[in-house]
This record gives C-alpha cells, sequence and structure tokens, in this order.
C-alpha cells in the first residue's frame, strides 16, 4: 500500500504518499504562524522525518508550548551561527531565560559597542532571509563524544558520557554542529520574530514571542532584578568551581556532595536573613508582599522571613492572600467557562483593602479563613492588631500585582518576588529554566501530598502558566527584592522521585511526549539521597519529611 491517511489537527483527512516528509505534509494544512514541528503518536518529531503509516498529525506553531520550545531551539542556533560569522573568535553561552527572552553572553577578547552588535542582527536577519534548512545528525555517541573532545569542549562530551544513550542527535546549519535538546524546525526561514537587546558590556537579550503572544514580539521589559539574582548566584557557583552539572555530578562521584549541600543551604538562608535585616531597619516598611508562581517555596521564604523578623524583634504576622478568595459563586470564570483562580479578580479585594487599611489605622480584625471545600469564607476568630513593632506578611499569588492594595501608601509595602531561578547550567548553550524545575517540584509535591498522577499535574500546569504570564510576569520587574529559592542540588534529589512517576506516564496519554521529555533532561543528572536534605529545607516543602 503505497498511499497513508493523515488526521490533521481540525480532523480533516488527506490521502499522502507513504514515506513523504511531514514538511511536505506540513503544506496541505495552514496555522495562524508558521508551522515549526509536529506531534505523531503522542511523541514530537521533526518536520524532516517521514510518515510510514496512517496516522494523526498535531502540527505545532509557536504560540503551543512545545512549539515555542521548538521556535527558542531554532533561534539560539541561528544567534550562535550569526555571531560566528560575523566575529572570528567570538563564542555565545546562553545562560538562562528571562519571561518572552534569553540572556546571552559574547565571549571575546573585548567589549562590543552598539554598531558590532548591529551587525550581528544583519548577520542573522540573512540567516533567516536565506532559509537554510536545519539538518538533523543523528550520531553514535562515540562520534559525538570524539567531535566534542577534539574541539576541546569537556562540558559537552562529558555531558555525552554520563547519559549513556548509544545515539545522540545533533544539528548541523552550515559550518555550526550543536545540540539544543529540542528538535528544529525545518529552516530558518519561520524564525523571523525576534529583537535583540544589547546590555552593555558583551550582555544580549534575545526576546520573542511567548506561546500566548499570538507571534507577535513583545517590547523589551527590563527585568534587572531576576539579571541580579542570576549573576550573584552564577558568581557563587565560580566560587564552589561547579558551573556545571557535571561539576555537580563530579562532586557527587567524590563523595562530597554533603558539604556542597550544606555550603548550599546556607548560602539561601543569609540571603533570607539579608532581606529580613533590611527591612527590620526600615520603620516605615510595615506590610511585606511575598509573591512567587506556583512551587516557587513562598510558604517556606514567608515562614523562614518570620522567624528572621523575630531575632530582629519584630513580631511578624502572616496572613494568607488565599483567604480572602471570593465566595466560589461570585469567581470570574475563563473562556471556557471555567473558574479562574489564577486572575487577581478571583480575590475579593476590596475585602482584602478594608482589612489591611483598618490594620495600618490601628483597629483590630477578625482574620478569614477560605474553606476550598465549601467555596466560602469563614471567621477564623483569630484577631490581629498592628503594633509599633509588629510587621504583616502577606503571601499570595498575587502579592506584588498594583491592584491588590491600590488602598495603602507606597512607603509602608515592600515587595519579594518569589521564584526557583536555578544558576546552574548543562552547558554553555543548555540551561535549566525556572518553569521546569518548579513543573518536577510540583510533580513529587502533588503526588506526595494530594494522590495526583503526573498526567494530571502536567495538565494543571498549562493552565497555571497561561496565568503566570498573564498576572504575574508583568509585574516582576516592579519588585523591591528578588530571592531566589533554587539549591544548585536540588535535581539530583528531586530525581529520585520524579523518574519513578514519568516513566508511569504510557505511550497512549497526550502527556507522554512531555513526561518523555523530562526523562531526557533528567538524563544528565546524577542522583543524590535526600538524607543530606536538612529537615527545613525548602525542598522538604516538596519532598515531604519535615518542613518549618
Amino acid at each position: 500500500m503505497n498511499e497513508i491517511v493523515i488526521t490533521f489537527n481540525d480532523g480533516s483527512q488527506k490521502s499522502f504518499a507513504k514515506y513523504m516528509s511531514y514538511y511536505d505534509i506540513s503544506k496541505s494544512f495552514s496555522m495562524p504562524s508558521d508551522i515549526v514541528g509536529a506531534i505523531v503518536n503522542n511523541r514530537i518529531v521533526s518536520l524532516t522525518d517521514r510518515a510510514e503509516r496512517s496516522c494523526k498529525v498535531n502540527f505545532l506553531d509557536m504560540n503551543s508550548i512545545d512549539g515555542n520550545r521548538i521556535y527558542t531551539a531554532g533561534l539560539k542556533m541561528v544567534f550562535e551561527s550569526a555571531v560566528k560569522k560575523t566575529f572570528h573568535g567570538m563564542y555565545v553561552k546562553f545562560l538562562y531565560s528571562l519571561p518572552k527572552g534569553i540572556v546571552a553572553e559574547l565571549r571575546y577578547d573585548r567589549i562590543l559597542n552598539d554598531d558590532e552588535v548591529s551587525e550581528i542582527r544583519k548577520c542573522m536577519s540573512k540567516i533567516i532571509v536565506d532559509d537554510k534548512k536545519f539538518e538533523k545528525l543523528i550520531v553514535k555517541s562515540n562520534d559525538a563524544l570524539n567531535y566534542y573532545s577534539e574541539a576541546n569542549n569537556y562540558v559537552k562530551a562529558e555531558n555525552i558520557k554520563n547519559i549513556t544513550d548509544s545515539t545522540v542527535v545533533l544539528y548541523r546549519l552550515d559550518d555550526l554542529i550543536n545540540y539544543y535538546y529540542s528538535e528544529m524546525p525545518y529552516s530558518t526561514g519561520v524564525l523571523n520574530k525576534y529583537e535583540i537587546k544589547y546590555l552593555g558590556n558583551n550582555m544580549v537579550v534575545l526576546n520573542y514571542p511567548s506561546y500566548s503572544d499570538g507571534g507577535i514580539t513583545p517590547e523589551f521589559v527590563n527585568y534587572q532584578g531576576i539579571i541580579d539574582t542570576y549573576k550573584e548566584a552564577k558568581d557563587w557557583l565560580k566560587i564552589m568551581h561547579v558551573p556545571y552539572i557535571n561539576n555537580v555530578n563530579q562532586t557527587i562521584c567524590d563523595g562530597k556532595i554533603e558539604n556542597f549541600v550544606k555550603s548550599s543551604e546556607l548560602k539561601f538562608n543569609l540571603g533570607i536573613n539579608e532581606a529580613a535585616k533590611y527591612i527590620s531597619a526600615n520603620k516605615d516598611i510595615k506590610y511585606v508582599m511575598i509573591a512567587g508562581p506556583s512551587s516557587s517555596g513562598k510558604t517556606t521564604v514567608t515562614k523562614r522571613i518570620a522567624n528572621y523578623f523575630e531575632i530582629y524583634g519584630k513580631k511578624p504576622i502572616v496572613i494568607s492572600i488565599d483567604d480572602y478568595y471570593k465566595e466560589r459563586v461570585d469567581t470570574p470564570k475563563d473562556e471556557n467557562g471555567e473558574y479562574d483562580f489564577e486572575s487577581v479578580r478571583a480575590l475579593d479585594l476590596e475585602y482584602l483593602n478594608k482589612d489591611m487599611k483598618a490594620l495600618l489605622d490601628g483597629a483590630e480584625i477578625n482574620l478569614p479563613k477560605f474553606n476550598f471545600v465549601t467555596g466560602c469564607k469563614e471567621l477564623t476568630g483569630k484577631k490581629v492588631k498592628l503594633t509599633d513593632d509588629s510587621i504583616i506578611l502577606l503571601e499570595g499569588l498575587h502579592a506584588i500585582n498594583d491592584e491588590l492594595l491600590p488602598s495603602l501608601p507606597d512607603n509602608n509595602k515592600y515587595k519579594i518576588f518569589v521564584s526557583p531561578y536555578i544558576p546552574i547550567c548543562v552547558d554553555a548553550h543548555n540551561f535549566i529554566t525556572a518553569e521546569d524545575l518548579r513543573l518536577l517540584r510540583r510533580i513529587v509535591r502533588d503526588f506526595q501530598t494530594r494522590g495526583y498522577d503526573v498526567e494530571r499535574t502536567i495538565k494543571y500546569n498549562a493552565k497555571v502558566r497561561e496565568g503566570e504570564v498573564k498576572y504575574i510576569n508583568p509585574y516582576i520587574h516592579q519588585a523591591d527584592k528578588i530571592i531566589n529559592t533554587s539549591l544548585p542540588y536540588e535535581i539530583g534529589i528531586l530525581k529520585v522521585y520524579v523518574e519513578p512517576l514519568l516513566f508511569a506516564v504510557k505511550s497512549d496519554s497526550e502527556y507522554y511526549n512531555e513526561a518523555r521529555r523530562l526523562l531526557s533532561f533528567l538524563k544528565q543528572f546524577f542522583t543524590i539521597s535526600s538524607e543530606y536534605v536538612p529537615k527545613d529545607s525548602i525542598l522538604r516543602e516538596f519532598i515531604g519529611g519535615n518542613n518549618d
């Protein structure tokens, strides 16, 4: 039989010649943006792959999480190619992600000026206009190991050695060969939505649309607080001589991981202490607003800051903003008719402002407690009053949103944003995103404390991320302080808990591809026993076993 039937995203069907490439098949299907990849049998495939049998094909553009990941990987390779073509001897390091962007460092023997960065832009634009094809290479691991060893790229060589796979997928673009832990688009022509912002000192931000931007490149936002947080963490890792995952793996092999865990925990606690000390010295601050996305560790950070406040003579009053949810019947709904708990409008802002203003005016209030079973607020009988030496910690998803407490003077508020910005990288071109780290944390915690399987967590994660893009990311740059809640050793701990759960996802599940992506990512990490994790570690919030 020389024909197969392809079922498209919208349910329509069409016959094609057997072994036709998915790229050629994609020409018969249109999407809002250019197609960059496809999902076949719950696995992401390259458009260069060929259809061998009748199947359902979900084509991907940049307006989906998976498609946006492919788009980003292609954009990174084009940028790296442009850098090498423009300046001989320069190479690029992709350091970490920002909301809708990537921070990269241009390693060179001098500092570039704006005109020279513009030359990189021009070269990048030409590569895209020329619509060059990404060539997929499946090579033996030993060959890849020899290739990177001969190129003196020992970090990549060590990573390939550690994963123990028989083959490695690389991509070629002109004379550049590299890997980005993702499939690539068919060619460079689809990668035409991006901006390059030069920060000076050979640091650039590669800006591009997120999956929720409808293909529109967002205006550059200066997330200097996140940049400073990463720089501080990376500088510390240099001091510890562990800039990459393979260094942590070697620390495990050398029997020194316990000391590294202790140092990491001490560094985290010192950061919390510094924040508490600064706030305690400022007599105007009465409300500490602690926000952060799901699984960022807000609860532990809030408790820890409260403990440090007591050391500095303050009487902390911890209030959860979640207790000020609207009654369930009054909760707004999204476009699908489902309750939108991620929206700031899901909170009873009038009630919250009335209580917080009353506290500031010296009145005593009766704190509510939201009953998530009945969907109603209940008065707890717990009464609080603001005194000269007391300070309120307001913890919740929207705590730094200006819409939350407009009734309070700005000088009485101090905004803290909490997120796990893990500074350790896989290699010079692949980093660990805060989104992936939080997803691993959430999978473990949901299973441990709620009995949720991986599929439920991954399904809910997509909605959580949509809420973050809409309701959290736009306010990060307004935070007075960013607290990094990542521990550079933690993925080695999480791997022990999360791997069996990911392996349990069956191949016929729509979440199979995401589970396999995370498993592939985890191959880089050696496991670490949880016995080394202190009982009061923030990591205990997710793996269990005590937490202050």
